[in-house]
């Protein structure tokens, strides 16, 4: 059965010892950041705050912050297992003859259960506060020294697009201006920011209506980083993460439809035209994302349950939570990118790569410049898009393993011969690149040279030693205890 809500997967996690309960009085501002940092580079377990400083409200954070904790989210002993689902559905043909059919009816049915279910009301509706509230009721985290305030960091933010009225729900960090009002840190590549600039260039409106969930079941929250295509709705994909539809209710002040089990809704609107200087923020870049303009978010209306849970996160010097979310997003959609590049056996993002700076694939090389047209490809898929160094392999080589990649791939390479260098769109929060979201990029052709690409000297063969010799010195070492 999947969670109906936060409550139901911090349970699941207390009760295989992946929860800690903090009594101690601890502070949001930048002390419960450190408590959860340290605890995330030490494999401890998530923890929820009990009593943070100031308020009664309990945080929970940390939530996704190891592999276990990520299988336990999503409920499979394997995150592979996610990906194998996908690939069956992805492989489905179109049934021959009636006994086909007949066994396509279970699966259709269950294809049938993913989408979003629409209800009249849900535990987030337990308190409506219309007038008399602050969003600085809730312990929300100043994470970091130099921060520009306090950051919801955890946020689903839910937008229509104004062309088709589809649903987005991203996650985009919110900095805190006043009671009612906070920063929406829509980045240029966004889905949520392109719903802005259509409003923005047809004129018909002068807001956009916006809702922002925060504390969800674990499938939900998570569906909410992931990069869709822009028409395919998260909560759809939510429901395909969890075998069961996200229940979902209009909000009260606002044309807009949020998880009904959520534990706060934050409704309003963002007024089309209407900037204020966001940050600094201390990013996954483990570096602070410097000031700029971004919308600016209204709240016009709190739902919450009567006894709410903040659920937030950090983000900083990797490894942290964030990379096992990463991770997982990187096995999961290896099935969609094998789709589009069969070629590709094997991909990896190394934690210090924080996702968008380094990408390590392997190839089953068919054709002279083959490295190069994957690179150029990947460049070209979606939030792939923001990848600064690619370096490809053969499939002989374990991306998965740095240490492999990095010996392969130095001894490999002609750096002229084999780098090249590319201009394009660069993550927003790239500091170094020459101009805020436009740099350059760098693929490395680490694979094996062939005659046909100008290479004619001999190329050697890895150093192995024999099955035979290996097999004799097996029974040797056991003798000498080596």
């Amino acid at each position: 059965m999947a969670y109906a809500d936060l409550r139901e997967f911090l349970h699941a996690l207390e009760s295989r010892g992946e929860l800690l309960r903090v009594a101690a009085e601890v502070d949001p501002i930048l002390e419960i950041t450190e408590v959860a940092d340290r605890a995330v580079k030490k494999g401890a377990p998530a923890l929820l705050f009990e009593h943070p400083k100031g308020y009664r409200i309990p945080v929970a954070i940390n939530l996704f912050g190891s592999k276990r904790r990520m299988e336990i989210a999503l409920e499979v002993d394997a995150i592979p297992q996610v990906a194998a689902r996908i690939s069956e559905y992805l492989e489905m043909k179109m049934p021959e003859g009636l006994v086909g059919k007949l066994k396509m009816l279970p699966k259709l049915a269950e294809m049938g259960s993913f989408f979003p279910k629409s209800v009249k009301d849900g535990p987030v509706k337990e308190v409506i506060l219309r007038d008399n509230f602050s969003v600085l009721d809730f312990p929300v985290l100043k994470c970091w020294p130099q921060d520009g305030g306090r950051f919801i960091t955890l946020p689903l933010v839910f937008s229509l697009n104004p062309d088709t009225g589809k649903r987005n729900c991203g996650m985009y960090r919110m900095q805190i201006f006043d009671d009612r009002t906070t920063a929406m840190h829509w980045q240029t590549h966004k889905q949520g920011a392109e719903h802005y600039r259509r409003a923005l260039k047809e004129g018909r409106s002068t807001r956009m209506e916006i809702a922002v969930a925060i504390g969800c079941d674990p499938a939900t929250m998570f569906s909410a980083v992931l990069p869709l295509p822009p028409d395919l709705d998260e909560m759809l994909f939510a429901g395909f993460l969890r075998s069961a539809p996200v229940e979902m209710v209009k909000c009260e002040t606002i044309d807009v439809e949020a998880p009904a089990r959520a534990e706060i809704v934050l409704e309003g609107y963002v007024t089309l035209g209407e900037l204020r200087s966001e940050g600094p923020f201390g990013d996954h870049t483990g570096f602070y994302s410097l000031e700029d303009d971004y919308p600016v978010f209204h709240i016009t209306c709190i739902t919450r349950r009567k006894d709410p849970i903040y659920a937030t996160t950090i983000v900083g010097p990797p490894p942290m939570e964030d990379f096992f979310m990463g991770n997982a997003i990187e096995r999961i959609f290896l099935p969609l990118m094998r789709l589009q590049l069969p070629e590709i056996t094997d991909i990896h993002m190394p934690a210090e790569g924080i996702f968008h700076n380094l990408m390590l694939v392997a190839i089953r090389k068919s054709y002279p410049g083959h490295a190069r047209k994957v690179m150029s490809a990947i460049w070209g898929l979606g939030q792939a898009m923001f990848t600064k160094c690619i370096v490809v392999v053969d499939e002989d080589v374990n991306v998965q393993d740095v240490r492999e990649v990095t010996w392969k791939a130095l001894n490999n390479i002609d750096p002229e011969r084999d780098i090249q260098f590319v201009f394009g769109p660069i993550d927003s929060l790239d500091h170094s690149s020459r101009l805020l979201n436009y740099g350059s990029k760098m693929g490395v052709d680490a694979t094996r040279k062939w005659p046909q690409e100008g290479f004619t000297r001999p190329w050697p063969d890895v150093i192995r030693m024999g099955p035979e010799v290996k097999r004799r010195v097996d029974a040797l070492c056991q003798q000498l205890g080596l």
